[in-house]
């Protein structure tokens, strides 16, 4: 996302754990088994499941990590500071 104050993009480490969440899912090689059962539901999908709950734990947390840079971002924009 550019930075219209500074002319450049808005970047943070914190967005590289959206990779982690992305090469868990679209890797099958992970989760490309019956076994373990989880109250009887096969592997493949709860482990599909489960990272649909921590994809939008990740998301939060960067969502919360990055915040300040836009609202940093906003203020400068609107000459608060």
């Amino acid at each position: 996302m550019p930075d219209p104050a500074r002319g450049r993009p808005v970047w943070s480490w914190w967005y590289l754990l959206f990779v982690v969440q992305w090469i868990a899912v679209l890797w099958p090689a992970f989760y490309n088994s019956i076994e373990p059962r989880f109250i009887g539901i096969p592997f493949f999908y709860w482990y599909q499941l489960l990272w649909v709950i921590i994809g939008a734990i990740l998301t939060v947390v960067v969502y919360f990590a990055t915040d300040h840079l836009f609202t940093a971002r906003d203020d400068d924009i609107a000459g608060r500071r």
